[in-house]
């Protein structure tokens, strides 16, 4: 009858619980026999208490009750590396706590390892069921990762008034394409006419320290005049031209000329696009406001959030193969320049940079993708997309045991290369998974047959 491996398994574990003292317990051959106890349920074994030496429960824990390994062994629920079932391994599955699922169907999902039993071995044939190998591949497709496009910080500009004053002219308005130097906009200030007439006034007075040292020099050669005197006069002509740099440092860091009225013109400091304006005609501004944003797009960044288990994988000048959402169909290419020294305590992830050329414009800020960070020396297993199901919530491999037989993995899915996907965790290389065919599998395990971990087609 179908099942009836797995009752016996379970009959066997069930003796075996019974007869062991509980996990970590001692027990010498004239301690006083103990009253036999009821067969513990699935739901009071999840629920006993825990071995605090390895973190599993004391009913299962095969290091402190070593008969109960054979069990999970046959069962092929075995961790060689720790030396516990597979299942429960708190190494491997740090999530479930060491503990085994009490409610397997709590996600309306078959439980990982449920079985399929087909009524004969010609059965698969018959009902179109095909398999395929997972395969193994060096990088395989990469560490799967979301990513955000986000402008270029180096080739942003924002432009904020030289001097404060009154808009009195717009040049360009939001979408505007500009070059380098265009003019965004006029604007009147009070200060920069003050420095235009300083300026006039140190350039008068420059002129005048000029004459006055020559007339020095010539009469210090006719002896009419002392050295003393023309070094007075050396120092005033020293301190005519720093004024006068000094104004003209300062209207060329407005823009303005040293001729003209009280206004500048506010000016771009790179080719771009205007994407922000903030002002407007007959707006008195300040120093300290963002006029214009000027952005250069013919580069993007994408920025990744790369999961904190991911980052020993992750090193600078990884390549890297980014899609986005809005842009159908392309692979955009790069390489990441920078990985964040520091993880978001929110999320767990760090981010990381890979600039993109976007020489169509087809990228924008804040679009949303995914990216593939492409590491050639880690190892990935990968599976047909058809061999995956979708039960409920869970995603789904069929595992060939036998020609009769298929097990039920719940599998995380990486990224996808052509037809083949990504199996992150519940599929080895060289098994043989269900791909035609395993939708029908699917459904058997989601009868209502479903219980001890095994369901049989009729």
């Amino acid at each position: 009858m179908p099942g009836r491996v797995h009752i016996v398994a379970l009959l066997l574990l069930a003796a075996l619980l019974a007869a062991l003292p509980g996990c970590g317990s001692k027990r010498t051959d004239n301690a006083a026999p103990q009253k036999a106890e009821a067969k513990p349920s699935a739901a009071s074994a999840v629920e006993g208490a825990m071995c605090k030496e390895h973190g599993v429960l004391e009913a299962l824990c095969t290091k402190c009750n070593p008969k109960l390994a054979p069990v999970f062994q046959a069962k092929g629920d075995w961790c060689k590396e720790h030396e516990l079932p597979a299942s429960i391994c708190p190494i491997c599955h740090p999530e479930r706590g060491g503990k085994p699922a009490a409610d397997v169907t709590s996600d309306g999902a078959p439980a990982d390892g449920t079985k399929v039993k087909l009524k004969t071995k010609d059965t698969a044939r018959l009902a179109g069921i095909l398999t395929a190998k997972a395969v193994e591949r060096q990088g395989g497709g990469g560490i799967p990762v979301t990513a955000r496009i986000v402008y270029d910080a180096l080739k942003v500009a924002e432009i904020n008034a030289r001097a404060p004053g009154v808009v009195r002219q717009l040049h360009v308005d939001v979408g505007a394409e500009v070059k380098k130097g265009a003019p965004l906009a006029v604007i009147d200030s009070a200060d920069v006419g003050a420095d235009r007439s300083r300026l006039a006034s140190a350039l008068s007075r420059l002129k005048i320290a000029e004459e006055n040292l020559k007339r020095e020099e010539q009469l210090e050669r006719e002896g009419l005049a002392s050295r003393k005197s023309v070094l007075a006069a050396q120092q005033e002509l020293d301190a005519a031209r720093a004024e006068r740099a000094s104004l003209a440092a300062s209207l060329a860091v407005v823009g303005a000329s040293a001729g003209g009225s009280g206004g500048y013109t506010l000016t771009t400091p790179l080719a771009g696009i205007v994407t922000q304006r903030k002002a407007t005609v007959g707006r008195l501004v300040g120093v300290e406001e963002t006029l214009f944003e000027v952005v250069d797009v013919s580069s993007m960044w994408a920025e990744l959030d790369v999961p904190e288990t991911d980052l020993p994988a992750v090193s600078v000048k990884q390549p890297v193969v980014v899609e986005v959402d809005g842009v159908a169909g392309r692979e955009l290419k790069g390489a990441i320049t920078y990985v964040a020294p520091a993880i978001d305590p929110a999320t767990r992830t760090a981010k990381a940079r890979v600039p993109l050329a976007n020489a169509d414009g087809a990228l924008r800020a804040n679009m949303f993708g995914r990216a593939r960070i492409l590491a050639p020396a880690r190892a990935a297993v990968m599976v047909p997309r058809a061999a995956v199901q979708r039960a409920r919530t869970v995603k789904l491999v069929f595992v060939r045991l036998a020609e009769d037989q298929f097990e039920a993995r719940r599998v995380e899915i990486g990224a996808t290369e052509g037809d083949l996907v990504e199996v992150t965790k519940g599929v080895r290389p060289g098994e043989e998974v269900a791909t035609e065919g395993s939708f029908l599998l699917k459904t058997e395990t989601l009868k209502e047959s479903i219980g001890a971990g095994c369901c049989g087609e009729d």
